[in-house]
């Protein structure tokens, strides 16, 4: 390793390690190491906290600064911070000390001298309610105000058809094997977080180790940039876990009916009408007049959409805004824990997003535990948005949340699907079975394990859900012969989504032919189109997105039924595939991370993979960008840091002039890993 100033030291890849002698100095360093590598994403992180990022963008930032205004995201950071315990607000003070070292310190950002911008300063409540502001649309509330557009406008029977066991924002993968089948004869646990692909990276790899004698720690694991720590994957020397989303049902959101009176706005509750909490907000825009908006909180929560005079008005209700909290509590025990059970305990006070964790210790100890609030109502607030003023409609405590032990000579698999019928109660809409099953078989019956085992299973490419669309392409009768040869191509393949396979890039281009076929049809009129909600909520309401996620429901009987010329559809869609046969798959399958400035890659490397395979890679249908999908891979070895491994798409860097910018992108798009603790 390199030096980089006093306590930080830089291996191969720019990752830091950072090394101090006590708590406080372990997180002042790591928040000045985040602003010098990450300068940019750090001010746009707390522009986006604070709803301000159209004072740098310009009115592209509009309509998230809105939202941000009146979901309360900079209050809610404000008050999680007012209720942390003492040792988490002075841990919190140091890591915003070393943000403002760093920011101040820092060699100017390519983005920021383009727009003639410096970073701004980071208050002690910056790291929550960026972190709230990561995760707001991250859960239900988008998906209910998709199925109440969809309910009214198609009616309830064709909104069933959208109710999927599929994905849209959500995703990963994590596995844990018990030290019975292990070469070491300690646990293995693995994993990669599924979001979408940003530039730069949504996390950022770090090592923290502090000496203190009486409270020292050696952890590596990523974070967000711009909040100390590690959250949510992390090896803590005889320790070491990972989540994937719980897919929970969490948010709630809420029909209101709002009056003016006078300067004041009430709203009808349970118990009648209440006066809400009314203020008003300036918007400054990059190049034009400041705009006001209109802050209304009801006892439900902050109003998000509509508002006073509006045709309709919803609220937003979340455990961090009725609690007051977002789990940061559990920052310093996660970093201290050398247990299982350690970690089990820390997470006690996790509030969202609610995450289904796997931990495993050098004891062999290794347990599943769904972790964060669900509230415990009706089962129409899991579905719709519900009526404000109906008592049946409050929250009633929280639920019980599954939780199981893993045998030594055991595996466990989580990839965001319904593990049992307990995760009933946790949420309504799952993840197919499909990345969870494949994992599982490449698991079953094997021992003698290493990292390098659980790695190549990053790499798997089998589609995830191909047997509905594939058996309905080879029932089909009547084709041309180039379509029926075309479909005995496809029903000959092994359904891998190699990058170089032009089979697998003629059955997504069959699967995108069916689906904008689908949305082309009368039933689905009207559902076509940006979303009455505003232009924020816009990618739930793709509707070939919705159909794609849906594409299973479509070619069910049911889904026959309320559409009766899909086998129509489907053949239509073979015969054209099969006149104008696709290149190789990886042609047309791009990594082109996400720049809030638009900046690009100046080579965008083609993929294996798709939204459904272990290796997610997931893209609209039609589109040749790669929008979604492993942000970091991790190996965690318990028999030692040594013999763990990581990865993230682009790397430790976020200027894009930086040698450590995307040097881990070859690794990432090959599937291997680079190690933890290099020589």
């Amino acid at each position: 390793m390199t030096a980089s100033g006093p306590g930080v030291r830089r291996d191969a890849w720019g990752i830091p390690h950072v090394v101090a002698g006590s708590v406080a100095d372990v997180a002042f360093l790591q928040g000045k190491a985040a602003a010098h590598d990450r300068t940019w994403q750090l001010e746009h992180a707390r522009s986006k906290a604070e709803g301000s990022t159209a004072a740098l963008l310009g009115r592209r930032g509009l309509a998230w600064d809105r939202f941000a205004r009146r979901a309360q995201l900079a209050e809610v950071g404000r008050r999680a911070h007012e209720n942390l315990n003492d040792e988490t607000k002075a841990f919190l003070r140091s890591y915003v000390a070393g943000v403002n070292k760093g920011l101040a310190e820092a060699p100017p950002a390519p983005e920021l001298e383009s727009l003639g911008a410096r970073p701004g300063e980071w208050s002690v409540w910056t790291p929550l309610a960026v972190f709230a502001a990561h995760h707001v649309l991250f859960a239900s509330f988008p998906a209910k105000l998709w199925r109440r557009h969809v309910e009214r406008t198609a009616g309830t029977e064709l909104a069933d058809a959208f109710h999927h066991e599929g994905l849209w924002v959500a995703g990963s993968n994590s596995w844990v094997v018990g030290g019975g089948r292990t070469a070491s004869g300690l646990p293995l646990l693995a994993g990669d977080p599924h979001r979408g692909f940003e530039s730069p990276n949504a996390y950022q790899q770090v090592r923290l180790t502090c000496t203190d004698p009486s409270d020292g720690f050696d952890v590596a694991g990523f974070t967000f940039p711009g909040v100390p720590g590690v959250q949510h994957f992390a090896h803590a020397e005889n320790v070491a876990w990972g989540i994937t989303n719980a897919m929970a049902d969490y948010q709630d959101v809420y029909l209101e009916r709002l009056e003016r009176r006078g300067d004041a706005v009430w709203a009808e509750g349970p118990e009648g009408w209440r006066e809400a909490v009314r203020s008003t907000s300036l918007i400054e825009i990059r190049g034009e007049a400041p705009e006001e908006v209109e802050v209304v909180v009801t006892e439900r929560g902050p109003v998000v959409v509509g508002g006073p005079g509006e045709p309709e008005s919803f609220s937003l209700r979340t455990p961090s805004y009725v609690l007051g909290e977002v789990g940061f509590d559990c920052l310093l025990p996660l970093l201290r824990s050398r247990t299982t059970r350690d970690v089990l305990t820390a997470l006690e006070g996790w509030v969202e997003p609610v995450n289904n964790l796997l931990v495993a210790d050098a004891q062999g100890d290794v347990q599943q535990r769904v972790v964060g609030r669900v509230p415990d109502r009706a089962e129409d607030n899991r579905r719709r948005p519900v009526p404000a003023w109906e008592s049946s409609t409050g929250w009633a405590g929280w639920v019980a949340l599954p939780e199981q032990a893993v045998a030594a000579d055991g595996h466990l698999v989580t990839a965001n699907n319904r593990m049992n019928a307990d995760f009933d109660k946790v949420g309504v809409e799952f993840a197919p079975s499909g990345r969870a099953d494949r994992i599982d078989a490449l698991l079953a019956g094997r021992s003698g394990l290493v990292a390098e085992d659980m790695a190549a299973i990053h790499r798997d490419v089998l589609a995830g859900q191909p047997a509905v669309l594939a058996g309905a392409i080879a029932a089909l009768t009547g084709l041309s012969e180039t379509g029926t040869a075309l479909q005995q191509e496809l029903a000959g393949w092994d359904q891998q989504l190699h990058a170089d396979s032009t089979t697998a890039a003629a059955y997504v281009a069959v699967r995108d032919e069916l689906v904008e076929r689908i949305v082309g049809t009368p039933q689905l009129a009207g559902l076509d189109g940006a979303s009455p909600f505003g232009e924020l909520f816009d990618p739930w309401f793709v509707l070939t997105g919705q159909v794609y996620l849906g594409l299973g429901n479509f070619l069910s009987h049911r889904g026959r039924r309320l559409v009766p010329q899909v086998e129509g559809l489907l053949a239509a869609a073979v015969e054209a595939v099969a006149a104008r046969r696709p290149g190789p798959w990886g042609e047309r399958h791009r990594y082109r991370p996400l720049h809030a400035l638009g900046l690009d890659l100046e080579d965008a490397p083609p993929l294996a993979g798709d939204n459904d395979c272990v290796r997610c890679t997931g893209a609209l249908p039609g589109s040749d960008t790669v929008h979604r999908g492993s942000v970091a891979r991790y190996v965690w070895d318990l028999a030692g840091i040594d013999r763990s491994g990581w990865v993230v798409p682009l790397g430790a860097a976020g200027n894009p002039t930086d040698p450590h910018h995307h040097d881990q992108l070859p690794d990432w798009v090959a599937g291997t890993l680079i190690p933890v603790a290099p020589s």
